[in-house]
């Protein structure tokens, strides 16, 4: 293109301008249109059930790529996309914490922005997919930013099975360590689910009344294949007491306050 003047460079450059925030619009409005790629977000803290609900979602027609099939800790694996998890692990990291020592904000890079965009990527092609990482409740914001539609589903268990689970699986975290990581991870659960709804599943159910609850659950999220939930795995659950030790009053609070979210 030949510019007789500084005129007209400066009209043209205006011209590109408006066409760019044009493409920026028109993509925002197809992000919310119906052919749009569905992707739904498993939330819960680490040693809650969240390998199960996501397992159990992914046999109801949940793509979800890339992921663990089995690991030490988790005989049926724990559905997590190894790339998401490194990529929340740098974000804790490089915010001064870890998923066991949260730090008070997540800050996100261009650099981290970059990354979680080359793995949304890889998923480009799915109608209808999504993930799991525990950590993910701590680096929520960004995520949302990025997926803007993301929708939400999430699992809770009692906190004393949790620090239970967590001990076992490392006697270097003590319960009152398990104890107070469960307080931070489902504080930010509650927060999330207050603020925009989403189903929430107890763990702490019988066989029966956890798979009827599972059911609601994919309904709810327009699962295409209801018939094959079969994931759950009774020998695989540890910490299955049904009754447990007083727990300090603003955890048994707070567990008290996702029963009552919790779907019924």
């Amino acid at each position: 293109m030949i510019y007789k003047d500084s005129g007209d460079r400066i009209g043209c450059l205006a011209a590109i301008s408006d066409f760019a925030m044009i493409i920026t619009k028109l993509k925002m409005w197809l992000q919310r249109q119906p052919g749009s790629p569905r992707i739904i977000c498993v939330l819960g803290m680490h040693r809650s059930g969240t390998s199960f609900l996501t397992g159990s979602l992914q046999q109801a027609g949940l793509e979800l790529h890339r992921f663990h099939a089995e690991n030490p800790h988790n005989k049926k694996g724990n559905r997590e996309n190894q790339d998401i998890v490194e990529l929340n692990n740098w974000l804790l990291d490089s915010s001064g914490g870890s998923w066991d020592d949260p730090p008070a904000t997540v800050n996100w890079t261009e650099a981290h922005i970059s990354k979680a965009r080359d793995i949304i990527s890889q998923y480009s092609h799915y109608p209808l997919w999504g993930f799991k990482d525990p950590r993910t409740l701590l680096t929520f914001d960004g995520w949302k930013t990025l997926l803007p539609n993301l929708e939400l589903v999430g699992i809770f268990r009692h906190p004393l099975a949790v620090a239970k689970s967590l001990n076992a699986r490392n006697t270097k975290t003590s319960i009152a360590q398990g104890l107070s990581l469960w307080f931070d991870y489902n504080s930010r659960l509650v927060q999330l689910c207050e603020t925009d709804p989403f189903p929430l599943l107890d763990f702490d159910q019988e066989f029966e009344q956890l798979h009827l609850r599972l059911k609601q659950v994919c309904e709810q999220l327009k699962l295409p294949r209801l018939h094959e939930l079969d994931f759950y795995d009774h020998k695989l659950i540890s910490q299955h007491e049904t009754e447990f030790a007083e727990t300090p009053a603003e955890i048994n609070s707070l567990h008290q306050k996702l029963q009552s979210i919790a779907i019924r």
